[in-house]
């Protein structure tokens, strides 16, 4: 096993005292060839390209004497620091950390970015990176090859907002453009690069008191009472209900939600409160509006689709969750043909519940179905103001759960 091992970040900037002590003392050093090629690498020392730090971290396990690697910025923040501390190669590190990359894009930018949400974009998970960028109004994102800023516009269809690209921070070639959206396919990027995306005004007046999306933000509880949303919600829109809906869905960060007949907006509001990315989908354009108004007064972002189900959904994103409001079989059906995780639908009939919980089993869903019931009541009196009773349907891929 090594003797010694020290992870050096590099941001552009002259190395440290301490950082030239460790390279200049090193026996093995793995790196970046941008990395290797710096003048304070011991010619006398073995040289790894670091493709697979996996691998690296074996050869350095294995390695008798003192080794040093190299990694642009900061290298405990979504960097290889948490692959050389892994239990299987026993190493012990030492860390000498620079600027990260993302906080040199804000500088460049000259915006704060405590209030930014920060995810990492490869080919795994670039449809999550896309969809936190629609959710939230800062988002900074950590790009790779095959997942960069033409990937993240094209996938952004629809969605304008406004890109800060951020090009081989901390080198000679080190570019800052600023496009929108539906531009940056139009241009090739460099590699690495650094994509702050904007969509709208984030944070409060006079900065928050934790990093990225305030999870306190709004008043209290999954669900808000109907004159919150200007009333006249409709029959599946009750607060039970759409309470009783989000904790079947789960919608979360990095998720997608279709809400199909989104009437009031309500139920597309409050997803889009608990951190997912919603489209919002009603072939009434006045429930279009409504929704809107709706994710405008509490903050939140959504993308609103006016049009008729089943066939406006042929050109949508895929969907994590989603919640079918109106239409019936056709479009429960039509839904279950994208295989989302989970799905939640509401039938006013045993009849109409049963028809939907049939299709949902037959395209191979796991399906549940309650009867709920719900009796408001004016408490001076104590005397029954209000009733509602629903079937509600929640149906699970098995094959994609949780």
């Amino acid at each position: 096993m090594a003797d010694r091992v020290t992870v050096i970040g590099w941001d552009g900037s002259p190395l440290t005292d301490a950082a030239r002590g460790a390279l200049g003392a090193a026996t093995l050093v793995a790196g970046a060839a941008h990395h290797l090629a710096l003048p304070e690498v011991p010619r006398t020392a073995e040289r790894i390209r670091l493709g697979s730090v996996a691998l690296a971290a074996r050869r350095i396990a294995a390695h008798r004497g003192t080794a040093v690697v190299l990694a642009d910025g900061d290298p405990g923040f979504f960097g290889v620091v948490r692959t050389l501390r892994a239990p299987e190669f026993g190493l012990e590190v030492e860390v000498v950390p620079a600027v990260s990359s993302v906080a040199a894009a804000f500088a460049r930018a000259g915006m704060p970015w405590d209030d930014a949400q920060v995810v990492v974009a490869h080919k795994r998970t670039l449809r999550r990176a896309v969809n936190v960028c629609r959710a939230h109004a800062k988002v900074a994102v950590l790009t790779a090859p095959g997942a960069g800023p033409a990937e993240l516009g094209l996938l952004l269809d629809g969605v304008h907002r406004t890109f800060v690209i951020c090009e081989e921070l901390g080198t000679e070639g080190e570019q800052v453009t600023v496009v929108t959206s539906d531009k940056a396919a139009d241009h090739t990027w460099r590699d690495p690069n650094v994509v702050i995306v904007i969509g709208g005004r984030a944070g409060g007046e006079g900065g928050g008191w934790i990093a990225g999306r305030d999870p306190g933000h709004g008043p209290r509880g999954w669900t808000q009472p109907a004159e919150v949303y200007g009333g006249g919600l409709g029959e599946g829109e009750t607060d039970l209900l759409r309470a009783a809906q989000l904790a079947r869905l789960g919608p979360r960060v990095g998720d997608l939600v279709w809400d199909i007949g989104c009437g009031s907006g309500a139920f597309a509001t409050e997803a889009a409160r608990g951190g997912a990315a919603v489209i919002a989908v009603d072939r009434d354009q006045r429930a279009c509006a409504r929704t809107e108004s709706a994710a405008h007064r509490f903050g939140v972002r959504m993308q609103v689709v006016h049009g008729t189900a089943p066939h406006v959904l042929e050109n949508l994103p895929e969907p994590d969750v989603v919640r079918v409001g109106g239409g019936g079989v056709a479009v429960v059906s039509a839904v279950a043909d994208r295989r989302p995780q989970r799905i939640v639908a509401h039938a006013a009939t045993r009849d109409a519940a049963e028809l939907v919980g049939r299709d949902l089993t037959e395209h191979g869903y796991q399906v549940e179905c309650a009867l709920l019931q719900s009796v408001a009541l004016d408490t001076r009196a104590w005397t029954e103001t209000e009733r509602s009773v629903v079937f509600l349907l929640s149906a699970v891929l098995p094959e994609r759960a949780p």
